[in-house]
């Protein structure tokens, strides 16, 4: 029951914590409006840049899944934080701009479906985590070569000029994708020598 309260409290906070970071790194919208130009624009664009990217949803679905620790749980609450996620995102979306919360009804119907299918994917995933040997291990690299291919085939660049935010973000993303994927593979050779040995 806690894992579940607290795939709703992750995901309705993931959403809403995303829209209105979006808002605030932006200078056309009325949140941003005050904060163009200042350090704390910059540092909401960089957030931005991060949170609204779909490794960083992933990584939601996954952590959650590797929270429930069984693969059946980790399939629910991947999926229930991802839809909560998504629903949560597009409210905040609609008080924040201003505008009516139908407007923003088939992008919620598309992106909670989504949610419901890689969710509880990921869910398994992050369930898997806690597995021993190989399992373990590709389940462990799924974020952070997910991280890494985003990178390379879509990168978080949302205009030609790269500017200081972009290369931060990319610089943040790539160092994450490095030290998740060697914590990965070293998590697996310690738990192979000390099979070993023992």
């Amino acid at each position: 029951m806690k894992i579940m309260m607290g795939s709703v409290v992750a995901g309705f906070g993931f959403g809403a914590v995303t829209s209105l970071v979006n808002a605030l790194s932006s200078p056309y919208v009325e949140l941003g409006v005050p904060l163009a130009g200042s350090a704390w624009a910059k540092a909401a664009k960089v957030l931005s840049l991060l949170m609204d990217a779909g490794w960083s949803w992933a990584a939601l679905a996954v952590g959650m899944g590797w929270l429930a620790g069984k693969w059946v749980r980790g399939a629910l609450v991947g999926a229930l934080t991802l839809i909560l996620a998504s629903v949560a995102y597009y409210v905040t979306d609609a008080f924040v701009l201003g505008t009516p919360l139908a407007f923003f009804a088939t992008e919620t119907i598309v992106w909670s479906t989504v949610g419901l299918l890689f969710g509880s994917v990921l869910g398994v995933v992050g369930a898997a985590i806690r597995r021993p040997g190989l399992i373990g291990l590709l389940a462990a690299l799924t974020v952070p070569v997910g991280a890494a291919a985003q990178m390379v085939v879509l990168p978080p660049r949302p205009h030609l000029t790269l500017t200081p935010a972009i290369i931060l973000a990319e610089v943040i993303v790539w160092t994450a994708a490095v030290l998740g994927a060697s914590w990965a593979v070293y998590r697996f050779w310690a738990a192979r020598r000390s099979a070993e040995v023992g």
